[in-house]
This record gives C-alpha cells, structure tokens and sequence, in this order.
C-alpha cells in the first residue's frame, strides 16, 4: 500500500480543485472520510479548542498535536494535511514536528512564518518572523523530507497581515524556491489579492476560508477559476458542532430534552463505528456446530 504523501502526490496530479472539511479529532475525521471527502485538513483552532478548551494563541504543545495526528490518521480513510503551526522551535524543531507528523500518518504537514506564541490567521496580534527565518523553517522542513521523512511540506505566510501582499508573494516564491511542496498565502482580503497570489506565485495553492474571516467566502468553482488547488474550511464544523451543544445544553438548562436534535441512536452507533466493529468481529467468531 502507497503511503499517504504518496497518495497525496497521486490525488493533486490528478485532481484538479480539492475541497477540505477540517477535522480535529478522531471522529470528526471519520465523519468526513465517510462523507466521501479525500483530503482533510487538521485544523489548530479546532484541536486547540476541542482538545484544550483553549484559543488557537500557542497554548497548545507539538506533544498534544502529535497526539491528536496520530488519532485523527487512524480514524480516518482521508488523507490529512496537520497542521505544525510555526515547528514548534527553531529549525530543529521544525524537523522534528515534520519527522513526528510523518510518523503519526499525516499526508503533509503545514509550516508557518509566524513567530510564537501565534495566532490563527484571522484574528489579531498576528507578527511574523523575518523573511530570513522564516525561509530557513521552509528548508528545514524540506531537509528532513529529503532525509526520509514521506510527507508533504505546506508553506504558510500571515506576512499580508502585517507587511502587505508584496512582502507575502516574496515569502510565497522563497517558500516554493526552497522545495515547498504546496502554498498557502494567509488572509488575502480580495478576490482581486486572491487572483494575484495565484498568477505571480505559480504552485500548488491552498485557500482558507473562514466564516466571519478576512477572505471572501467564494463559490467552489470560482476558487478554481482563481486557480486555487486546494479549500480548507477550518472551522465549518466546529462550529456547526458547538452551536448544536450550546442549544441543545439551553434546552436542557429550561427543564427540556433537546430530542428533535439528535441523532437516531442507531445512527449515532453506526456514526461512531460499532456496525463496523460487530462486522469485523464476527469474521473471528467461533464457528463451532
């Protein structure tokens, strides 16, 4: 069996616009995966929330995202993009995250030009490196790909934030310039930066939409238009799912039971893998007349 980053390689080749519900756990991983996605992407924000109960501000340990890899790849048939946020350290430590989200089962691993603690890429106080740190991240992470480590490298820079999109298009060619495998140019504002960061940066390229966020949330076939390889949706369904629970606990907190909102127990099992699980069990069942 091919492995992951290799699958990966074959997916983009021949695939040519992606969509990504992110996951942030083993069953939200599932779910998509049985959804019929192909790529999923590890979302921070979300493992930092769901995990911690924490904001995606740097709280979160590269111990707690290994972790939290290893079981989302095990949970799912979709090939996974985690997310390594800044490496965790200096370029050592970027190559030990790239080595251990390889290890876990991750397709591809992102790196950022943040510096730490960081931020999610829609929210303030977001400061990045300078290009020249931030460019050595890249090609550490590369190195320890090159050094055996089967997974993809996705570049990220939040430089728009703070040095506007020239400076995030320089950090963009660096990134691709030194091995990056993919590129993600973090929190254009307009369609105008978006078709801008796809026609000078040429590569594969991921948009991150955002509810709410700084990045207009455009069709699927505009993205592609655009010339967008890969959308990420990073929060979609934690939303989803925290809104779900704060009514349902509403209705609870009134006296109530919130029935009309929940899954079929039936469908709940089957969600979670217990059909799977009884079917596979009765293959070693003993067969004795």
């Amino acid at each position: 069996m091919s492995s992951p980053a290799a699958r990966l390689r074959a997916h983009l080749a021949a695939t040519p616009f992606t969509v990504m519900p992110c996951c942030f756990d083993g069953l939200s991983a599932r779910l998509i995966g049985d959804a019929g996605f192909d790529v999923t992407f590890m979302s921070g924000f979300a493992v930092s929330a769901t995990r911690i109960g924490q904001p995606d501000t740097g709280l979160i340990s590269y111990g707690e995202m290994a972790d939290t890899a290893r079981n989302v790849a095990a949970a799912t048939r979709a090939l996974v993009i985690g997310d390594g946020d800044t490496g965790y350290g200096n370029a050592l430590n970027v190559k030990r995250t790239v080595k251990g989200y390889a290890q876990a089962g991750m397709a591809a691993v992102m790196i950022e030009d943040q510096v730490a603690p960081k931020r999610c890429g829609h929210t303030k106080g977001k400061l990045v490196v300078d290009r020249v740190e931030a460019v050595n991240r890249i090609k550490a992470a590369v190195d320890a790909r090159e050094e055996g480590a089967d997974i993809l490298i996705l570049a990220r820079t939040d430089a728009r934030h703070g040095h506007g999109i020239d400076e995030a298009l320089e950090r963009a060619r660096a990134f691709r310039d030194a091995g990056a495998d993919m590129l993600f140019v973090e929190a254009p504002q307009s369609v105008e930066e978006m078709e801008t960061i796809c026609r000078e940066v040429p590569g594969v390229h991921m948009a991150n939409l955002v509810e709410g966020g700084a990045t207009p949330m455009l069709p699927h076939a505009e993205l592609q238009r655009i010339g967008y390889r890969l959308a990420a949706y990073p929060l979609t369904l934690l939303s989803a799912m925290t809104r779900a629970m704060q009514e349902a606990l509403a209705v609870m907190k009134a006296g109530g039971h919130p029935d009309a909102a929940l899954l079929d127990f039936a469908d709940l099992r089957k969600a979670v893998g217990f059909d799977a699980y009884y079917e596979e069990e009765a293959t070693y069942a003993d067969r004795r007349d």
